[in-house]
């Protein structure tokens, strides 16, 4: 595009380029690498339709702006550039007295960086439904690009947006097909809007963005900590009990962490600002064998060896008067406290940061443990330390003029702990420092009180959390939304609501029950949570309702579906529903869609799905676009319902059969629910790699195919359909 007959100007950063033979117009803001190019088109509505113009080179001596010809050649309008810095106007205008309708059009593909993905950065005025994605999913609802990579944004803004994306090219960045077009065009106020969007993240939430080291923690952390069933009663023989228990029925699913709660000397009893955090010296009484041991043997059932630690203060007074300068003070001499001591740490002396950083690498180097859940950091309130580090009082009776005391403990703690360690903060924030050198956070609160069983509250802001942060989960860390809690203190139905939530959108999943309790179907709802599902945030912004569609789009080289959960928060039942659109799908189309907790196709819906839910429960749907011939709906395995196991799937229009590559869970038999339509019925059913215990075709014009191997791995089965 370099003709002397082109438009070539600048507008901001971004440099405009358009060819009047062919139509085509390019944006490219060189900074970022932004680029937009395609065609401009302009239709004027007319009773009988639309009436295409001509957009060609200026007519007169304004030559930074294209003009619009009608089909007599006359010239009507134009469409002109505006903007400053990073964003980019393109509108049209009216040349003649009277106004006309018209909608000026863009079609094309965008481009933005190496590590970029669809999404929404602009939120409805309502969010009754929110997006995730697993795979490179779209939804007609996005309507903007980030890198995660560089903490960039590309916005776009019309009358209507839409992005989809292109099957990758190897060695090749993201490329996305660009539909736009501006409101009708009655004034010459409609535009279409490019708005490059740097440092998304770190200028509105995350100061310190730092895209998750996936090198380092390559998925969401899983495991199993004992604080909310035992509290501060659990030492190590009850933990490798129950690491015993977790390694038979939840390792072979994908658990892969067990850590360690309330170890420290003086650890019986709450509450931990009397526990002897800063000497680790166990409390004897519950772990009588000592630490290093202890991750020993949990290794050797297979699990990662975690801990939890409390670096900022101590309620060991013996340690406080050895080291009394080390600790902060009032005016008159009293030792300051917070919940994490009765004698708390002033971060501002390099000795007290050294001994933060040597304690921790003792315990990663020397006793063998990879997971570090470090508590106190920056999401709670004043009696934590970073709010506490931030108060007046506090600065002043620091030894040494600090800035930014948090900021140097965290990296003092990444130092001890290792580059290779997987961090947990505890409470952690995104908008403190620890975003930057921690792997996940813990999101909230504790999914109970001292002592109780959960209560609803308790799941309430489980839910409530999640949402809140989920637009940093996967992009700056792994939320951990504290422990899933599935035993029978909680109704059936409020424990599959709480596995939905852990669960659909990817977050790590620690178990907390005491495992060997857990009838089946309740263990059964832990499995259906691992290994997790890479799944990421599509609506990029804190979300602060509870909202009662959450919607993981779930795309695969071999296919795509919607897992849909319709969440009653409320007290009495309640008619929920959606229509297609709302979830980005196209209204026009006919969806199947399949109950994951009943087992049941509730068979075909356009426009619109509505149900009854019941009180504190949700429902848990797989929605596919009905193709009016056998097809794959979902699986027992997990809540994803193929999004972890289903591997390769194929219809064979030829021969009436449907292939497909499942991965399987040694000596657990696992489901595949397939919709058969009236004028086909199941003629058999085959498998490579795995015994078929069951096919068999349902009432429902629903089939069965159960797998079964002795060893986990994946097997291939076949389907074959007579047609009617």
């Amino acid at each position: 595009m370099t003709s002397t007959d082109d438009l070539s100007l600048t507008r901001g950063a971004w440099q405009v380029c358009f060819d009047p033979t062919t139509s085509m117009l390019e944006c490219v803001h060189e900074d970022s690498g932004a680029r937009v190019a395609g065609t401009l088109a302009f239709e004027r509505a007319t009773d009988d339709g639309a009436e295409p113009w001509q957009v060609v080179l200026s007519r007169d001596a304004v030559a930074e702006r294209l003009a619009l010809l009608d089909t007599q050649a006359n010239v009507q309008g134009y469409i002109a550039f505006a903007g400053t810095g990073d964003t980019l106007r393109i509108h049209a205008a009216h040349r003649t007295a009277q106004s006309y309708r018209g909608t000026l059009r863009f079609q094309g593909t965008a481009a933005l960086g190496a590590d970029t993905f669809a999404c929404r950065t602009q939120a409805p005025d309502a969010c009754r439904v929110v997006q995730m994605a697993s795979g490179a999913a779209d939804s007609t609802l996005n309507d903007s690009l980030f890198d995660i990579a560089t903490d960039t944004a590309l916005r776009l803004s019309g009358g209507t947006v839409a992005l989809a994306t292109r099957e990758p090219q190897a060695d090749e960045p993201p490329l996305f097909d660009l539909a736009m077009t501006a409101s009708p065009h009655v004034a010459a106020t409609s535009a279409l809007v490019l708005d490059l969007v740097p440092d998304y993240y770190r200028a509105a939430y995350v100061p310190t963005y730092t895209p998750v080291d996936k090198a380092r923690c390559p998925s969401p952390p899983t495991g199993w900590m004992s604080w909310n069933v035992y509290f501060d009663t659990a030492g190590e023989d009850e933990n490798l009990a129950e690491a015993r228990v977790g390694a038979e029925h939840l390792k072979p699913f994908g658990l892969d962490i067990w850590s360690i709660e309330s170890w420290q000397d003086n650890s019986p009893k709450l509450p931990v600002s009397t526990f002897h955090n800063l000497t680790l010296r166990p409390y004897t009484a519950q772990f009588p064998h000592g630490m290093p041991w202890l991750a020993d043997q949990i290794r050797a059932l297979g699990f990662r060896p975690g801990i939890w630690t409390v670096p900022f203060g101590t309620g060991d007074e013996a340690f406080y008067r050895e080291h009394r300068d080390w600790f902060l003070h009032t005016p008159d001499g009293e030792p300051m406290r917070n919940w994490c001591g009765l004698f708390v740490l002033d971060p501002s002396q390099p000795r007290v940061r050294q001994h933060m950083e040597d304690t921790h690498r003792e315990m990663s180097a020397e006793w063998g443990y990879e997971f570090f859940k470090i508590d106190g950091m920056s999401g709670r309130s004043q009696g934590y330390s970073a709010h506490f580090y931030e108060r007046d009082e506090v600065k002043a009776a620091m030894a040494q003029p600090c800035d930014t005391p948090m900021a140097l403990c965290v990296e003092a703690l990444r130092r001890g702990i290792g580059p290779d360690r997987i961090w947990l903060a505890c409470q952690g924030h995104y908008t403190g420092p620890e975003a930057a050198l921690a792997d996940g956070a813990r999101i909230g609160g504790d999914i109970v009180s001292p002592g109780k069983p959960p209560g609803w509250h308790n799941y309430l802001s489980q839910a409530s959390t999640t949402l809140n942060q989920l637009f940093v989960h996967n992009i700056v860390w792994y939320s951990d939304p504290d422990t899933l809690l599935v035993g029978e203190a909680a109704p059936p139905e409020v424990a599959r609501l709480a596995t939905t939530v852990v669960g659909l959108p990817g977050q790590m999943m620690f178990a907390g029950d005491k495992l060997a309790e857990l009838p089946a179907e309740r263990m059964r709802l832990l499995q259906q949570c691992l290994p997790v599902c890479d799944v990421r945030p599509l609506d990029l912004y804190p979300i602060f309702e509870l909202s009662p569609v959450w919607d993981l789009k779930v795309r695969r080289p071999f296919g795509s579906w919607d897992v849909v959960s319709l969440f009653n928060w409320g007290d009495e039942t309640a008619d929920l529903g959606f229509a297609f659109a709302e979830l980005g799908l196209d209204p026009d189309g006919d969806y199947l869609v399949y109950d994951f907790w009943r087992g049941t196709l509730l068979w075909s819906f356009r426009d619109r799905f509505d149900a009854p839910v019941t009180p504190r429960s949700n429902l848990l749907l797989a929605v596919h676009p009905a193709l009016g011939r056998p097809q794959f709906l979902s699986t027992d395995r997990h809540v994803t319902q193929g999004g972890t196991s289903l591997e390769a799937l194929a219809w064979d229009e030829a021969t009436a059969t449907l292939a497909g590559t499942v991965r399987l869970v040694g000596g657990h038999a696992t489901t595949l629910t397939f919709a058969v339509p009236k004028d086909y019925a199941l003629d058999s059913a085959s498998a490579d790699g795995a015994e078929v215990v069951e096919s068999d075709e349902h009432v429902d014009n629903t089939a069965v195919l159960t797998l079964l191997r002795p060893d986990s791995g994946s097997a291939s089965w076949t389907l074959t359909f007579s047609r009617a």
